[in-house]
């Protein structure tokens, strides 16, 4: 279902977009309100971030950003709560990004269900290997959900193709070692991983860490089927509050191809 709608979507844009949030940061009432700006803006897909207190993959911003709103008690059974709300609300897929242990803690076939309930598309769990998985990956075939793997530069050929065959919808491709947020440069030595990202698999590749402008946007124009931007948008949260966020993504949709159809 997932890959449908990103292969049909790009008939129609050269690149899509893909944005995330820290659910209950700063507060739920103004989550919602940034989702609205961002859909209304042309995004076209969305991460659900249910805070955790180890975001290993993460970076400053989005670290701070999940214990800012653990710190005001976000739980989550409210993360539940509000995705439900907000597909509802938008016809966009949502995916939850999260750690293994809140699945854990739930009960991964629990959790799967929810999302399912829920009407969630999938979800990007960082730190589960797919060797790791089989419970989560069964529960989430039975509930018709796509399970998001992720590929690194480092990650070596035969690794990526072992990584494809258990993920679904799209691949998460990391632009760089490291955390989310830090600076990266989209050179020409990026084709090389990209190359090998697209021999690996069939699937829709999403391009993320580092993705922050417009420049970096006509970079991956052509390169990756989905742009991913995350710390960004926080940023300009914390800097210009939540009415700047629709503006932001205007301006990088507006240099893309196909977006106003």
């Amino acid at each position: 279902m997932l890959e449908s709608y990103i292969k049909n979507k790009r008939r129609e844009k050269e690149i899509l977009l893909m944005t995330h949030i820290v659910l209950g940061y700063p507060s739920f009432d103004d989550c919602f309100q940034i989702v609205r700006e961002m859909v209304d803006a042309g995004v076209d897909l969305m991460e659900l971030q249910i805070p955790f207190s180890e975001p290993i993959a993460d970076g400053p911003v989005i670290l701070s950003a999940n214990q800012k709103a653990l710190a005001n008690g976000v739980t989550v059974q409210q993360c539940i709560d509000f995705s439900k709300q907000v597909v509802r609300s938008f016809d966009i897929p949502f995916l939850f990004m999260t750690y293994y242990n809140i699945l854990f803690q739930y009960g991964v076939k629990d959790f799967s269900s929810m999302m399912s309930d829920a009407g969630m598309y999938g979800a990007i769990v960082p730190d589960l290997p797919p060797e790791e998985g089989e419970e989560y990956l069964q529960a989430m075939k039975s509930c018709h959900l796509s399970p998001i793997f992720i590929f690194t530069p480092t990650t070596p050929d035969e690794r990526m193709k072992k990584i494809a065959s258990c993920g679904e919808g799209f691949i998460y491709c990391v632009a760089r070692k490291g955390v989310t947020g830090s600076q990266t440069d989209f050179t020409s030595e990026f084709h090389g991983y990209l190359e090998r990202c697209r021999k690996a698999t069939t699937l829709p590749l999403a391009l993320g860490f580092g993705v922050k402008d417009k420049e970096d946007i006509d970079f991956l124009t052509g390169k990756a089927d989905i742009a991913v931007i995350g710390s960004q948008t926080i940023r300009l949260v914390d800097q210009k509050g939540v009415g700047a966020v629709g503006e932001f993504i205007r301006g990088l949709r507006s240099q893309i191809k196909g977006a106003e159809k």
